[in-house]
């Protein structure tokens, strides 16, 4: 058990299930080897499963670093912060284009006139694949490798089990930057609830570090988080799409996108639809304040 003193001075007791410390030695170790996996698999062959782990992978190995960094920063976790971060851009692009071919293969029965902007995608990732493993065929992980074993032994040499009240600090944090983009949410801009989902997923695999840390987390909340995400992923994807169906129309002009734009729009709305029915359930992840009971804590 520690005591957190919050800015008003009042005593809130958080339960700490496990040292901190351990907790955030075990999480690193078990991310790297992650990481390491999925990117020799996707090496190996880039396929839309093996692009969309590695990219996982990698948002959890930085979300970690970024944590860390967060609790006691140092230029090493920085320079690593910022190795993933460019690794993590170098497939934004191949993985549009692969969600875009897996969409048009499950609708073209339907819509025949996707048939030009499939071929269209289809040169456009053989273009970004051959360059992404170029990329990665030459890739150096020795820095990396070399930043993680240093973290790790720093980890491992000090005591860090006085980190419970810092790292939900951290966590009250992104959770804040996620409540205030949530409130200028304009259905009317999709774009303000991109910045949401950006928010969130930062918030969201922080809380996939820390929870073994907390006394009576519902372990249903990491599932639930999971899929509040993907409502607004799905939101983010229609939008890509009917871009680059507009970027499309002038090397498609001998055929009628018309009815393909509607049946997106329509698309998008629903996914818009569905995210507003659920919006305000983003309130059961986390407490409001550091001054209030977590959702989950029964009170008196």
């Amino acid at each position: 058990m520690i005591n957190i003193m919050d800015s008003q001075s009042s005593n809130l007791e958080i339960e700490i299930k496990h040292p901190p410390g351990q907790i955030l030695v075990e999480v690193l170790e078990i991310r790297w080897k992650n990481y390491l996996a999925e990117f020799r698999r996707c090496r190996a062959g880039f396929s839309n499963e093996a692009v969309h782990d590695v990219r996982v992978a990698l948002r959890r190995l930085l979300s970690l670093v970024h944590l860390l960094n967060s609790l006691e920063p140092r230029p090493r976790l920085r320079k690593l912060a910022r190795a993933l971060k460019n690794q993590l851009d170098d497939f934004d692009e191949i993985r549009d284009a692969q969600v875009m071919l897996a969409e048009i293969s499950g609708t073209i029965h339907e819509l025949p006139q996707l048939e030009k902007l499939q071929k269209h995608l289809e040169g456009t990732e053989k273009r970004l694949l051959k360059a992404l493993r170029r990329k990665i065929k030459h890739l150096n992980l020795k820095k990396i490798t070399r930043r993680i074993r240093k973290t790790r032994e720093s980890l491992k040499a000090e005591s860090k089990d006085d980190w419970g009240e810092p790292i939900l600090r951290s966590v009250d944090d992104a959770f804040l930057i996620t409540r205030q983009r949530y409130e200028r949410v304009d259905p009317a801009q999709p774009a303000t609830i991109h910045r949401v989902r950006v928010a969130f997923k930062k918030f969201r695999y922080m809380i996939e570090i820390i929870h073994p840390l907390l006394d009576g987390f519902p372990e249903e909340n990491l599932k639930l988080m999971n899929q509040y995400q993907t409502l607004m992923g799905e939101i983010q994807d229609a939008e890509v799409f009917l871009r680059t169906l507009d970027d499309f129309r002038t090397a498609a002009s001998n055929t009628d996108l018309e009815p393909v734009r509607q049946y997106y729009e329509s698309r998008h709305a629903e996914a818009l639809s569905a995210y507003l029915k659920e919006k305000e359930r983003l309130n059961i992840f986390w407490r409001s304040s550091p001054e209030e009971n977590f959702p989950w804590e029964k009170t008196e």
